[in-house]
């Protein structure tokens, strides 16, 4: 074989490799007209190599971040140098379709991307070379995983039954809010209250028809509050409101709002219809409480008041005995 026959060979082993690699290669020049596009590329975009040949990339696929990518490109010719951008950078260079059948819940294919320069005999880049890798299985898996983590920290800060927050979280939060107040000094209340008489509903009518009253109460709570305001299930029939930029006369307006809503309502459970009521207690931060808890003592006085006082009732701390 003479070397020319074996160039020859070598040449078309190459160009088969390149063909069938399960990797997209674009060479482009520095004007982006395309000057080689391999058998991926001719797959994912249904366009063959000769009719994309000599012509602008942008122009083909409109949908390219031509800003971006000219950036890129112009950085690799000049510095004579590799780049290299990750799917978590940008999703796709190519918006072509997701063809696997295991991440088929994907819409497009996630991309990899390295520019690579190509120097002529002169030394000098005269064209880049686009390698697009399809990851979209370690994308999908990792976005996976990361709504799995998100799903799992989400339920280790709430209560199952309500989903509010659960008492550790919301007791953070009242700690949170209680240095602001320090800090900036603007007005804030602090809410506890629980469901009047809740022992004889589970006696009752049972642990079930128990829980639909948390939940219920819970939902109620939700829609009365502004979207500023954090509400927790501080455990059992006990549940907290924290209220930034109100005063007492705000919350109060609030808390009404809740308890007479609570009054009006009937539960409707498989075993009974459940009329309740709640007894809610408020303490306005002032100059008083030296930390978070002694707050929060103020806001269990100020509803232990409320059931001494008939139930039912909202009462705000320090006019218990008004």
């Amino acid at each position: 074989m003479t070397i020319d026959e074996t160039d020859a060979t070598s040449f078309h082993w190459l160009v088969d490799m390149l063909e069938s690699v399960e990797v997209g290669l674009v060479i482009i020049d520095l004007d982006f007209r395309v000057q080689a596009w391999n058998g991926f590329m001719e797959h994912h975009s249904g366009i063959s190599a000769s009719k994309i040949r000599d012509r602008v990339l942008f122009d083909v696929f409109p949908d390219i971040p031509r800003a971006w990518l000219t950036r890129k490109v112009d950085s690799v010719a000049m510095l004579n140098t590799r780049a290299f951008t990750s799917w978590e950078q940008r999703p796709y260079l190519f918006k072509f379709r997701n063809t696997r059948p295991i991440t088929d819940t994907e819409e497009f294919m996630f991309q990899n991307l390295t520019i690579s320069p190509l120097s002529g005999t002169n030394g000098q880049v005269e064209k880049v070379c686009l390698m697009v890798y399809d990851v979209t299985d370690i994308a999908t898996s990792k976005r996976a995983l990361e709504k799995a983590n998100e799903q799992l920290e989400k339920l280790s800060m709430t209560d199952r039954l309500t989903g509010l927050l659960n008492r550790g979280t919301w007791e953070n939060l009242i700690d949170a809010e209680y240095e602001r107040n320090r800090r900036y000094g603007h007005p804030t209340c602090l809410v506890m209250f629980d469901i009047d008489h809740f022992k004889p509903v589970n006696d009752t009518h049972g642990h079930l028809a128990g829980d639909e009253v948390i939940k219920y109460t819970a939902d109620v709570v939700r829609k009365s509050l502004r979207q500023s305001d954090i509400p927790g299930r501080y455990g059992g029939e006990e549940f907290g409101i924290i209220l930034p930029e109100t005063d007492a006369e705000g919350a109060k307006t609030i808390c009404e709002r809740i308890r007479e809503t609570i009054e009006k309502s009937t539960v409707k459970t498989t075993v009974a219809d459940i009329q309740y009521t709640v007894s809610i207690g408020i303490a306005p931060l002032t100059d008083g409480p030296e930390n978070y808890m002694q707050w929060l003592q103020q806001a269990d006085q100020a509803l232990y008041a409320g059931k001494a006082g008939g139930r039912n009732r909202v009462v705000v701390f320090g006019e218990e005995y008004m």
